[in-house]
């Protein structure tokens, strides 16, 4: 059975796409989304969804992410015992958020034991790659280097990246939650993938969509058809 991987910075689709292509493709796949944005997942535990409510309430965004930069740039100025109970809070959302990134896996192995091609709308390990794997400042967070080291040693990857791309400005458009210079920004995240990932192809959403997920559902195909499991675009 296969992995394939959805990803692209927000705007290019991979939703709508994913669930389209679960729709045609000529074999069972199942959809998993493995981000962070807690309402968009189809799969996630109790703790993660009590998570949710309570930032949800705190008007805060609802996704999993173990804050960094406040609490470590803050706790210098804390009193001792304030700085355990963060040190405290910290841990326990990195412990759920390890976890919940394993029960998704779990989840995914289940699904491949029974025949099924899974498809990942984004995936953890490219979404923290460049702050919890690339990063290799030995200051940064603890949270941070021991989530690192468990998604680039531990995490399994997926067979297949699939790139959706488009300009920044055409992101923009469909999706103005972010300004375009964090869109390239990401963008820039994403092409740089090609360098960490074997089996990596693009496909420009700026097309019809019904266009690119007859384009997308065309590379997994062939992906599987060839023999030395080893794909890449040519330039």
């Amino acid at each position: 059975m296969l992995t394939v991987a959805l990803v692209g910075a927000d705007g290019a689709g991979k939703s709508t796409i994913g669930r389209k292509l679960q729709e045609i493709f000529p074999l069972p796949m199942k959809y998993v989304y493995m981000g962070v944005n807690l309402e968009s997942s189809n799969l996630v535990l109790p703790t993660t969804r009590l998570l949710l409510e309570v930032k949800r309430a705190r008007g805060q965004r609802p996704d999993i992410t173990v804050p960094r930069d406040v609490y470590f740039q803050a706790q210098t100025r804390q009193k001792f015992t304030k700085r355990a109970a963060g040190g405290i809070k910290s841990a326990l959302r990195l412990v759920n958020l390890i976890a919940e990134e394993w029960f998704r896996q779990l989840i995914v192995w289940y699904y491949m034991f029974r025949g099924y091609y899974v498809l990942f709308d984004r995936h953890f390990y490219f979404d923290y790659y460049d702050h919890d794997i690339a990063d290799k400042n030995p200051k940064r967070p603890l949270s941070s280097r021991i989530h690192g080291f468990m998604l680039e040693k531990l995490y399994p990857k997926p067979d297949f990246v699939i790139f959706l791309d488009a300009p920044a400005e055409v992101l923009f458009a469909r999706k103005p939650e972010r300004t375009i210079e964090i869109l390239e920004s990401k963008r820039q995240e994403y092409i740089r993938l090609r360098e960490v990932m074997k089996n990596y192809a693009v496909v420009d959403v700026s097309q019809p969509v019904d266009t690119v997920v007859r384009q997308v559902c065309e590379l997994i195909v062939n992906f599987q058809q060839n023999k030395n499991g080893i794909y890449q675009q040519a330039e």
